[in-house]
């Protein structure tokens, strides 16, 4: 009774380890996030083999499958990362070239439609601003989209320029440099913490060493973890809750990053 309250302690505080901000399933799941899956399906399969069921096989598929959804989800991840930091460089050129632009005398109007030809996510912003609507607004509809939270930058210079009089090329041109430095710092951030991200890697692959010395020295630290009841539940809790680490470091990353 015991390692079933364990396996179940355990699940939960994995669950509330990876609840992060990501946006949440749909259907009946959207209460879950999508890291959570993996390492309560590990831990559930390890309430199985602590409640002595005797199904190792339906034991060690949940654990084939909460493997293999943890492998998507880190795929998935990064594809939204790379994402991210594209639409980030994105920003930085639209705001490069609407500077460029409107230097050479461009009309606003006309600036917006050639960044949108270079970047079709800026067609709503061009279309407000065709229609009269205000261009800050629209840009701040696009902020929620992972690395674009920058043209929150954007918009505060051209809502700056218009409200004070200024010139909107010399604001644009502010802002790129401003976005310059971010992305600057972003890199050496990145390089930081990729260095860490790294090393937790490393740490949570130190568990499969130990189990090759364990087997050079006449042991079955395999047969151990596979044959038997507290070897399943071993097996099953520790995957989970190395899983919970990574992710937790991951999203501290993505954090850091401003990646959403």
């Amino acid at each position: 009774m015991s390692g079933v309250i364990a396996a179940v302690a355990a699940a939960f505080a994995t669950a509330l380890l990876l609840r992060g901000p990501t946006r949440p399933a749909p259907g009946p799941w959207r209460h879950l996030r999508p890291g959570v899956f993996p390492a309560v399906s590990v831990a559930g399969a390890g309430g199985a083999a602590a409640v002595g069921v005797g199904a190792e096989r339906i034991v060690l598929g949940l654990v084939g499958v909460a493997v293999a959804a943890a492998v998507f989800h880190e795929v998935a991840r990064r594809r939204r990362n790379a994402e991210a930091e594209r639409r980030a460089e994105q920003v930085l050129v639209m705001c490069d070239g609407l500077a460029a632009d409107l230097r050479a005398g461009q009309p606003p109007l006309s600036a917006l439609l050639a960044a949108a030809e270079q970047w079709p996510e800026l067609a709503p912003v061009a279309s407000a601003a065709g229609l009269g609507a205000e261009v800050p607004t629209a840009l701040r509809r696009l902020e929620d989209r992972p690395g674009a939270g920058q043209l929150r930058v954007v918009g505060a210079a051209w809502h700056v320029a218009h409200q004070s009089g200024a010139g909107l090329a010399g604001a644009l041109a502010m802002a790129a440099q401003r976005l310059r430095e971010d992305r600057a710092t972003a890199r050496v951030l990145a390089t930081e913490m990729a260095a860490a991200q790294a090393t937790a890697r490393l740490l949570a692959v130190l568990p499969l060493a130990v189990l090759v010395l364990g087997s050079g020295l006449g042991g079955d630290p395999v047969g151990f973890l596979l044959d038997s009841t507290p070897g399943m539940v071993c097996l099953c809790l520790g995957l989970a809750l190395e899983y919970a680490g990574l992710v937790w470091l991951a999203r501290i990353a993505d954090q850091v990053l401003g990646r959403r």
